[in-house]
């Protein structure tokens, strides 16, 4: 049985097969030189979530979630209003610490809230992942898409948070209002047989957190690989059951959808398709960004269309828009799935993300501008 473990999970890895599948179609298709397919793969984005899910575990394998969960659930009382907390908690940070360091710390939390009260786990993480993708728009550094264009158009770090408040502050309130509509309205009750809020380890879990903060910082100043390393070799030494414990499938995962994908964006197919669009018009940027996004991703759109757009600000709202609707939109729904862990979670996010891009898109068009 242990030794068919590996084999069964692999064979339920459809999305790593699929992408891996485009992959390689497209390399026999249309073979491009080695350094396409490094810059393709996106190294630096890799090592940065290899970093994460490392310091990730060590802070799991301590005990420090499961502590903090039993003081979250110990202070709520009904289901909608723990949510809305998670909820917020998960947009503001993902302001500061980007999107995907925002699932990071909240997502393990609400499954450790989930294993000892009745929060819906797999509803949070959908959520969860539809507040980071509004909260890191409003800002610069909350996501590689706006990193990107705001580099790209050297705007103040005010500025162009202030372009982008409007379309935050239309999708913060739609996420606000659907996770009241959404949550059960009944009260948090707990299962007093599972708190269990000791830390395992002290130790652990303080240098764990020391080593995401420095993973973050390194992340920042574009030393993600060696971040990654040194975490790597020190949990090497010190904490090896937590590295046999991480998702490397994911990682494989990004790898082959960074590959698929990129390659995609560049075959001349799709290039001579978007010369005949004009988009210096609003409508045309705006669409353009949010079905690129829906078939390659937001940042690999963000990367095609950056040459051909005048406004990176406009190019900014319609690829954060774009994060909406399917999985692939944003890498930071399907980390959130994947932190999760829930059966037929792919499903329930498209469920709610479809309809939540088409009630968003037009909405954030009319907010960016009329106050444009």
């Amino acid at each position: 049985m242990t030794a068919n473990r590996p084999r069964q999970r692999l064979r339920e890895e459809w999305l790593l097969w699929l992408f891996a599948a485009l992959a390689l179609a497209l390399a026999l298709l249309d073979p491009q030189p080695l350094a396409n397919y490094r810059r393709w793969l996106q190294l630096p984005t890799l090592a940065g979530l290899a970093g994460l899910l490392i310091a990730i575990q060590g802070i799991r394998d301590s005990g420090l979630v499961q502590h903090a969960a039993a003081a979250v659930v110990a202070r709520a009382h009904s289901l909608r209003s723990l949510g809305l907390l998670l909820v917020a908690a998960t947009a503001l940070l993902s302001m500061v610490l980007t999107n995907d360091v925002s699932l990071f710390l909240i997502v393990p939390l609400t499954l450790a809230i989930g294993a000892i009260s009745n929060l819906p786990v797999l509803r949070m993480a959908v959520l969860e992942a539809l507040a980071v993708n509004a909260g890191s728009t409003l800002s610069p550094i909350g996501n590689p898409q706006n990193l990107l264009l705001w580099q790209h158009s050297q705007l103040p770090f005010l500025h162009f948070a202030a372009a982008m408040l409007p379309v935050a502050a239309v999708m913060l309130v739609l996420v606000a209002t659907f996770t009241l509509l959404w949550l059960p309205c009944e009260r948090v009750a707990l299962a007093p047989e599972r708190i269990d809020g000791r830390i395992v380890s002290a130790r652990l879990g303080a240098w764990s957190m020391a080593a995401l903060a420095g993973m973050v910082l390194l992340m920042e100043y574009g030393h993600a690989p060696l971040g990654a390393t040194l975490l790597l070799a020190l949990f090497a030494l010190l904490a090896r059951s937590s590295l046999a414990r991480i998702d490397w499938l994911l990682l494989l995962t990004f790898a082959a959808i960074f590959l698929g994908l990129g390659h995609f964006a560049e075959l001349p197919l799709v290039q001579r398709m978007l010369d005949r669009r004009d988009f210096g018009q609003p409508l045309t940027l705006y669409a353009s960004g949010i079905v690129a996004s829906q078939l390659i991703s937001n940042v690999p759109a963000t990367v095609l269309l950056l040459e051909r757009t005048p406004d990176a600000t406009a190019l900014a709202v319609a690829v954060n828009v774009g994060g909406f609707g399917v999985a692939t939109g944003s890498l930071a729904n399907l980390i959130a799935l994947r932190l999760a862990k829930q059966p037929h979670g792919l499903r329930l996010l498209h469920l709610v993300s479809m309809p939540f891009l088409l009630v968003c898109a037009p909405l954030v068009y009319l907010a960016w501008r009329w106050c444009g």
